[in-house]
């Protein structure tokens, strides 16, 4: 296994996490953890991406860090109730 495939492992891992903690309501969809793992596997992915010169997965989970970012902001804005 190549430096940049456990790289891209461990970036798509992180949005996996995120996604069954969701599934089996360990964390919330609106969560803080939820985007912050997101956003590390996205970026963490894209970087994997772009170092194998793979641009539809730059362009795709560059995407996915850059919504979960803005998600992100949202949540911290919005009151809490």
């Amino acid at each position: 296994m190549s430096t940049t495939d456990i790289i891209g492992t461990i970036g798509v891992s992180l949005i996996l996490i995120a996604y069954f903690l969701n599934i089996f309501s360990l964390i919330k969809k609106d969560g803080i953890l939820f985007f912050v793992l997101n956003i590390l596997g996205g970026a963490i992915a894209c970087f994997s991406s772009y170092l194998i010169r793979f641009w539809p997965f730059v362009v795709l989970e560059g995407t996915w860090s850059i919504i979960s970012i803005v998600a992100l902001v949202n949540s911290i804005k919005k009151p809490q109730e």
